[in-house]
């Protein structure tokens, strides 16, 4: 049932098969534009970029017992339990072998980073937070998917509301424990990413 790791990654209790792995959550609002910045960092960093959405829609999609669990509770309006996404996580970090993870879209809330602190005994280098204008995230996304019915008005700020009430307490524990950097997401993308660089950036490297 469980995942099959590399015999060279030995599991030790369940946790993350590969040393002390480097991670960063990357938090942001719908249309904060954390997708194009997580590639951007991929290509010039090195970071493999996990997104817990997309790891919950590979499993509905694989057919698995866990996939169709997910699929219903999903269905039925519920929120999936931390330790599925966390497990889900766990299992991509082993496969993958990479020592550096971006995990987007992830805690979305203070319960699922307790959990996922205590399950992998892994706390996050940083966090990085885009923060981005509702207006401007609401005129991204109604240019960027024209046509798509779950991107009218009403249902945008609902999502923004969601993040906002989920995601601030999370944003204010790491906040208290010095580990947030906040990125101004409103600007440009060359402009973004110019400040994101500088987080990455190995301070040896920096120019004085």
């Amino acid at each position: 049932m469980g995942s099959v790791v590399k015999s060279t990654n030995k599991e030790v209790n369940g946790s993350v098969a590969v040393k002390n792995p480097t991670v960063v959550f990357v938090l942001g609002g719908p249309g904060s534009g954390k997708g194009t910045q997580c590639a951007n960092i991929v290509e010039h960093f090195g970071y493999t970029h996990l997104s817990a959405g997309d790891l919950l829609r590979a499993e509905i999609k694989s057919g698995s017992e866990n996939g169709t669990m997910i699929q219903n509770m999903i269905k039925e309006g519920k929120i999936v339990p931390s330790e599925v996404t966390i497990k889900l996580l766990q299992r991509a970090m082993q496969e993958n072998g990479n020592d550096k993870f971006l995990i987007d879209g992830f805690p979305r809330n203070e319960e699922n980073r307790a959990a996922f602190e205590e399950v992998t005994k892994i706390e996050p280098a940083f966090v990085l937070f885009f923060d981005c204008p509702e207006e401007e995230m609401e005129r991204r996304l109604l240019s960027r998917n024209q046509g798509r019915e779950d991107d009218n008005i009403e249902t945008i700020r609902k999502r923004f509301k969601v993040f906002l009430e989920s995601s601030l307490p999370v944003i204010e524990h790491y906040t208290a424990r010095e580990k947030v950097r906040k990125i101004d997401a409103g600007r440009p993308v060359e402009e973004v990413f110019e400040s994101v660089k500088a987080l990455f950036t190995p301070k040896d490297e920096k120019a004085d």
